[in-house]
């Protein structure tokens, strides 16, 4: 699908639909940190970005994947301060490494429209927390909307940068994993091509504390204006008809709508796109004409705490049902076998559940075959003390932490494995290897490793190096020579970078070498002092993708003793066993060689070299 098309319909993702509403709103600006559920939004503008430069022509917008969330919000103000739209996308939890320049950010204002979109991801399919950022709406006194469908979201971001530009407050789109993973028919208008040139006029930007004094009730205002903007917002209806009501938001008004239908029951439905700040008065004529009401909404009571404030400054006698009814709590996302009993009880119609039938075998995640993480954590199993922490980071890595490595036993947030590695050698006295990937390591490793220099922490940093951000999607970071528009870019060797911010054991390994990699962690924690160890190759995935043939393995049956060794201990999946033999699947072998190594008994040999 060419998402530079127009004028036709097409199926797209949630964050293709907002990247594509975003162009047609006339974008000059994004940046991101990518992040799950919302890289696709970003990812989707580097596409177009560098197809448009393959094809000759410039794109119409600046597009940057920036160190982390806080540099990619203060890039884009900039540019929102000097006129231009702008859009910043990241997952739930890079708010909150955003938020220390967001919170002054609303004070501040913008003159171009900027939105901000929040990713949430209820269950944590891909997170360390399932937090609702619609609570950092409130808290830094910013609009917000939440799309129900690829088609709204669409439509919401481009009214998103008109409230913007009208309210001068960036405003935040708050979408969860299964609008931004879902597909549907979104409409493709036109495209503003516009090539736009920032202007930036000196104002009230600097925010010591007399002129934060001045912003504040600045920005209330501005609040007071949008809840007459959320009064009249399209995005804010009521449809169905009953005595009893029904209020929702975001995903959930898709399970409601299926629920009444499903049930064939009757409900007054007010559906909220535009929830920060409510539409107070309708809410208040909504609970008026219904007997009760039921709120629908995930994670946390964040309309059903302002839907009974609501009630109860307006004197209205309606019995509000939310969190604790039914099946309705404030863990995990909704599904229809939460939300169909629950508005079953709700309006009094019997409703069985049928249980499946259809046993699923769960499936971890594992590391892909011949993945160098897989290597790293094999080596460092070998040499390190049995009583070693491992502090571990957010990326691919942190699959350590399942059997048969054991190589994670902390993880609070990007970077931490630095922070709280320095605290674990402080107070155990024990040996410490923290773990961390390239990009994590840019994006919130670095100040932490000033600190555990600086404070001469006794500790062993792992940096694993597969020179991108694999888990989301491969993206490039400041360690690669090209950036997220295909320009050439000035890649920073972490060997070097760390050796001149004054570490002095700093030793660089490939990890499919078994041996050096052994060698490199024993002296690494015989070291006296902090200490790094670079474990640097390519993710598997972008080397198959640069090889040109292909290599497998094979166990050589006559040599092999059953010792498991290569099943037990290094895990790689490739390896399965077949009555009481041990063999490899061609199919999943990458050919990394590395279990050569690995076999004590020299059972394993190449098998064969094919073109790919």
């Amino acid at each position: 699908m060419n998402l530079l098309e127009e004028n036709k319909k097409a199926i797209l993702l949630g964050n293709e639909a907002i990247a594509r509403g975003a162009i047609e709103a006339g974008l000059d600006f994004a940046t991101t940190y990518p992040g799950t559920p919302a890289s696709e939004i970003a990812d989707t503008l580097s596409i177009i970005a560098r197809e448009m430069k393959r094809a000759g022509k410039e794109p119409p917008f600046y597009f940057e994947y920036s160190v982390n969330e806080k540099v990619a919000l203060e890039m884009a103000a900039a540019a929102a301060i000097s006129g231009l739209r702008a859009l910043t996308s990241m997952k739930h939890v890079g708010m909150n490494v955003a938020s220390d320049a967001l919170m002054t950010y609303a004070y501040v204002g913008c003159k171009g429209g900027h939105v901000i979109v929040t990713g949430d991801d209820p269950s944590c399919h891909s997170s360390q927390n399932e937090q609702d950022n619609r609570q950092y709406a409130k808290f830094a006194s910013l609009p917000m909307l939440e799309p129900s469908s690829p088609a709204e979201a669409k439509e919401m971001i481009m009214e998103a940068f008109e409230l913007s530009e009208k309210l001068s407050l960036p405003v935040i789109l708050r979408e969860t994993t299964r609008v931004a993973h879902t597909r549907g028919v979104v409409e493709l208008g036109k495209i503003d091509w516009s090539h736009r040139k920032g202007n930036f006029e000196r104002g009230d930007y600097v925010t010591v504390p007399d002129v934060a004094r001045k912003l504040h009730p600045i920005l209330l205002e501005k609040m007071e204006r949008a809840k007459e903007m959320a009064e009249k917002s399209r995005f804010n209806f009521i449809e169905g008809e009953g005595s009893a009501g029904i209020i929702t938001s975001g995903v959930a008004y898709n399970y409601v709508k299926e629920a009444i239908d499903d049930l064939n029951g009757k409900a007054k439905i007010l559906k909220l796109g535009f929830t920060n700040p409510l539409p107070e008065k309708m809410i208040a004529d909504f609970l008026k004409k219904v007997e009760k009401v039921l709120i629908v909404e995930e994670l946390e009571p964040y309309l059903e705490e302002q839907i009974k404030k609501i009630a109860y400054e307006n004197n209205i006698d309606v019995k509000i049902y939310g969190k604790g009814y039914g099946k309705f709590s404030r863990i995990y996302e909704y599904t229809p076998a939460i939300v169909y009993p629950t508005i079953a009880e709700f309006l009094g119609i019997e409703y069985e559940i049928e249980e499946a039938k259809i046993k699923v075998t769960p499936r971890p995640p594992i590391l892909c075959p011949g993945c160098p993480h897989r290597a790293t954590y094999y080596a460092v199993k070998q040499v390190a003390p049995p009583d070693t922490i491992y502090p571990t980071d957010i990326g691919c890595y942190t699959l350590g932490l399942l059997p048969p490595y054991k190589t994670a036993d902390f993880l609070l947030c990007m970077g931490s494995s630095v922070g709280s590695g320095g605290g674990f050698a402080m107070a155990t006295k024990k040996k410490v290897i923290s773990f961390i990937g390239d990009s994590t390591f840019f994006h919130a490793g670095l100040p932490a490793l000033i600190n555990a220099l600086h404070h001469n922490h006794n500790f062993t940093i792992a940096i694993l190096d597969n020179s991108t951000t694999a888990m989301t999607g491969h993206q490039p970071h400041p360690g690669n020579n090209i950036d997220g528009m295909g320009n050439e870019a000035t890649p920073i060797d972490i060997a070097s970078l760390v050796k001149g911010m004054g570490v002095k054991h700093v030793e660089v390994v490939n990890p499919y070498n078994l041996k050096a990699t052994k060698e490199a962690f024993k002296r690494a924690l015989e070291y006296d002092g902090l200490s790094v160890v670079v474990a640097k190759a390519p993710c598997i995935l972008l080397d198959l993708k640069r090889r040109k043939k292909r290599i497998t393995f094979e166990v050589v049956q006559e040599k092999c003793t059953g010792c498991n060794e290569c099943i037990n201990n290094f895990a790689c999946p490739a390896f399965y066993r077949e009555g009481d033999k041990i063999k490899i699947n061609d199919a999943l072998c990458t050919g990394c060689g590395f279990c050569v190594q690995v076999c004590p008994e020299g059972a394993i040999r190449r098998r064969m070299e094919v073109g790919k």
